[in-house]
């Protein structure tokens, strides 16, 4: 399997116990919609398979797994920080009117003091708030992304029109 022909859900974030369990920190918006028979596991660049023998799926964006030949905290330590992926075969249908926080990847920020400011290259998610991470320039302009700074999303032209508070674009000039 070619890391093309899959779609990233989350990596490894830590081991629990002695037997070989591990925690599975989701990124993918959708994870209670998804098939979990096996799973691969970036390990040297490369996609390796590796089966689900049990998981149980957390409300707060993790779930637990046992994986085959995955029997004790030593071989289950190899695997942290591991990349997660699926094939693109399992990826849950969306419905056309949902929207999500990273389908703004790739728009265009419009400022409405600055203008352009430059393309949306990650949404980094975090308890208190979703960060917008911008190539401007040579540097990456961060702001948060709520109600108060989003004046429109045209999602026809890709590009969100915001009123960033004063000061916050020249602290990154």
């Amino acid at each position: 399997m070619q890391i093309d022909e899959c779609f990233y859900i989350g990596y490894i974030s830590k081991t629990r116990g002695l037997k070989g369990e591990v925690q599975v920190y989701f990124e993918f918006d959708d994870y209670e919609l998804l098939d979990f028979d096996s799973v691969f596991l970036e390990i040297d660049k490369k996609l390796v398979p590796f089966f689900v023998e049990a998981l149980k799926i957390q409300a707060n964006r993790t779930g637990y797994f046992f994986f085959e030949d995955v029997e004790d905290i030593d071989r289950a330590k190899t695997l942290l920080r591991k990349s997660v992926y699926l094939p693109k075969a399992k990826m849950p249908e969306r419905d056309e009117e949902s929207f999500y926080i990273s389908d703004l990847i790739g728009y265009l920020v419009h400022d409405e003091h600055h203008g352009e400011l430059g393309e949306i290259i990650a949404i980094n998610e975090y308890p208190q708030q979703d960060i917008a991470v911008v190539q401007h320039g040579f540097k990456e302009l961060m702001f948060p992304i709520n109600d108060d700074f989003i004046v429109k999303i045209d999602e026809e032209r890709h590009i969100l029109h915001v009123d960033l508070p004063e000061g916050l674009v020249a602290v990154y000039n």
